[in-house]
């Protein structure tokens, strides 16, 4: 019995050593740009010429300061951020010249009973960007990563965030696991929300890792619901973190809206090869075999071998090809 409990304990510690030098990055390298990414002028995309960003959150409000919204759960909270570009001087904050980062210089929220018709409203007449973030994000983290896509897509309409309560820490995966799926109710709510406006136009969703998680289990909870289907414009998923044989399951249930769905991969994703093996070795759809994906109807792009990150979990951010694959996903939608 010691020796089992002796090796079952060497296992454990591996698997922590494994998490510390893969998943860290997560979130540290989300907002990280390429040195052979080629910067975005200020005014290529509608946020940067009015750079405030629309997000639903569950996380817990913590007052009016930074970090704004916290690791604990929440109901459903609506508000806009306010965000000085990169490289834009701002007095009392330096953070974005210096990191090349966005940077959040307050947020807004949404208090009173018609905060859902005004988060909606604010889309009024133009398609949206909803991007829903993965595992190990602290709420600022999240939102510039939500900025970052934005601006590197160029996009013209509403950008908006939903976040949910991750723990923002390396060791939270299992916590950050059952937060995405306790929050599927309110991006249901928030999908819902978009769609009541009938001025709304095409509603883009891109996830990442485990957003992707979050992001099925709300689509199919909506089967039922072809008025959110019929509005959907395209669905990405970048190293989606969810289990194959789930997404497989999943994708079956969702009907047309999988010819809509493109998938970002690579098989040699190192963070994703963890998250498997804290899964029993259950290959992850993000790192799975493209025949296997095509099989069920979506889209792939396979990125193996690009960039310079170990990881190459976040590439749809940091290098401007991958980036474009999302790019003509939204426009095919």
């Amino acid at each position: 019995m010691p020796d089992s409990r002796h090796a079952s304990l060497c296992r454990r510690s591996v698997l922590f050593a494994l998490l510390s030098t893969t998943l860290a990055a997560c979130a540290q390298s989300e907002a990280s740009v390429s040195p052979f990414t080629e910067p975005t002028r200020a005014d290529a995309s509608a946020l940067g010429k009015e750079p405030t960003l629309l997000v639903a959150t569950t996380r817990k409000s913590l007052g009016a300061r930074e970090p704004f919204f916290g690791s604990d759960r929440s109901s459903l909270t609506f508000a806009e951020v306010q965000l000085a570009p990169p490289g834009r001087g701002i007095s009392g904050r330096v953070s974005s010249v210096v990191s090349g980062d966005w940077a959040v210089l307050g947020v807004e929220k949404r208090t009173s009973s018609d905060a859902a018709r005004a988060f909606a409203e604010a889309a009024t007449g133009r398609d949206v960007l909803l991007y829903v973030h993965g595992y190990n994000e602290t709420f600022e983290s999240a939102v510039r990563s939500a900025a970052q896509l934005s601006h590197s897509l160029e996009f013209q309409g509403r950008t908006a965030l939903f976040t949910w309560p991750s723990g923002g820490k390396l060791f939270d995966y299992a916590y950050d696991r059952e937060s995405a799926l306790w929050s599927r109710d309110g991006f249901v709510q928030t999908l819902k929300a978009l769609v009541a406006n009938p001025t709304v136009g095409r509603i883009h969703i891109v996830a990442h890792s485990m957003g992707t998680f979050l992001t099925l289990e709300g689509l199919r909870e909506l089967r039922d619901s072809p008025e959110v289907y019929a509005r959907i414009g395209s669905l990405v998923f970048a190293s989606p973190d969810i289990d194959i044989d789930a997404f497989e399951q999943t994708v079956s249930r969702l009907g047309p809206l999988a010819r809509r769905m493109t998938l970002i991969i690579d098989p040699g994703d190192r963070a994703l090869a963890v998250s498997a093996r804290i899964a029993g070795g259950v290959a992850r759809a993000g790192a799975a075999d493209r025949s296997r994906l095509e099989a069920l109807g979506v889209r792939v792009a396979d990125t193996s071998g690009r960039g310079w990150s170990m990881l190459r979990h976040d590439l749809f951010l940091s290098d401007s090809e991958v980036t474009q694959v999302v790019r003509r996903a939204m426009d095919r939608g």
